[in-house]
């Protein structure tokens, strides 16, 4: 099994990337569909962050109304902190019992776990709760990414620059990259290099 890492920062074309090297044959996990179902209705997530956080953030349903707790912790340090430790857990152990089913199905998967703020929760050290075998990010320039948050998700320039300041810096994830994807010219020229790096992969197992 090759556990691989797959980061950058938002709008910067991960999700291509990785649905590429799922097309290729990799098991694809997504640490952002974990963290929703970290607090999906009936789960022990959910139960701690109504515990802290409060009833009224249940709608109707009895789901968690997402964008009410983003305007409770956005500019709260200690409350964000304090979700982030409910939640990170969770989706650290959701992801282990992908992985672990990944690996019972074949021995020799290539994994890629799509995790965007990996440098935020750890990054390469034991802090992060995985051994990585490879870190690849997608990279490309953040003017770049800011006009793609606008065109293509509806952003307002504001909120697509508090966004991207609220993320860690490119350096920060280029600093812990083995693989760099280039990301900032067409989909034809960053599906290139995935293409490459499946080759690299495929050759070492």
């Amino acid at each position: 099994m090759q556990l691989i890492a797959l980061t950058g920062g938002i709008a910067s074309g991960k999700s291509t990337v990785g649905r590429r090297l799922a097309a290729l044959g990799a098991v694809r996990i997504d640490a952002d569909e974990l963290a929703r179902e970290a607090v999906a209705p009936g789960s022990p997530g959910l139960n701690r962050v109504i515990e802290r956080f409060g009833s009224q953030l249940l709608d109707s349903s009895g789901a968690l109304d997402r964008a009410a707790l983003g305007g409770i912790v956005f500019g709260d340090q200690a409350a964000l902190a304090d979700l982030n430790a409910i939640v990170h857990p969770e989706v650290r152990r959701l992801g282990q019992e992908q992985i672990s089913a990944a690996v019972a199905r074949d021995g020799n998967a290539v994994v890629v776990y799509e995790i965007p703020l990996l440098v935020e929760t750890g990054g390469r050290s034991s802090a992060s709760g995985f051994d990585w075998d490879l870190v690849v990010v997608a990279d490309a320039p953040s003017e770049t990414r800011l006009e793609r948050m606008i065109a293509l998700r509806g952003m307002d320039e504001q909120e697509a620059r508090r966004r991207l300041a609220n993320q860690a810096g490119d350096a920060e994830r280029r600093k812990i990259a083995d693989v760099i994807i280039d990301t900032s010219g067409t989909e034809d020229h960053t599906l290139e290099q995935v293409d490459a790096l499946w080759k690299r992969l495929s050759a070492s197992q």
